[in-house]
């Protein structure tokens, strides 16, 4: 997968925040989520359900990392955290990332995790 965006060679290195043996922790900023970043295994897996036990294991310790590293940095309120898996679940990039996204409660979503877009009257059917 050398044209992978996401594949170790084609990471840009001063993105990369955190890093174990089996994955990364890349900052991928916007300007409401302040912190906002992936998890990306350092194997190429297409989707979260292609991860090893051991990449699910150094996962898990990544989420703690950057969770520590966000709550000292920018002192979030609370946190989105989600996979997307195939193009109709909304994967783009087809290498497994897992998004952490802090939130604050001054920001224009406060409040509004993924349940708030799964109970709005037009998505019920």
């Amino acid at each position: 997968m050398n044209d992978c965006p996401f594949c170790e060679n084609q990471i840009d290195r001063n993105e990369v925040i955190l890093e174990n043996d089996l994955c990364i922790f890349l900052r991928r900023e916007n300007t409401i989520l302040i912190g906002s970043g992936l998890i990306i295994p350092r194997a190429h897996r297409e989707t979260v359900f292609d991860l090893t036990p051991e990449e699910w294991s150094a996962t898990h310790s990544m989420i703690h990392q950057a969770k520590k590293l966000l709550d000292e940095t920018h002192q979030p309120d609370g946190y989105n955290l989600g996979w997307n898996c195939g193009a109709v679940g909304g994967q783009h990039i087809f290498h497994a990332h897992l998004h952490i996204i802090p939130r604050y409660k001054d920001e224009p979503f406060a409040g509004k995790g993924i349940r708030y877009w799964l109970s709005r009257e037009e998505n019920r059917r």
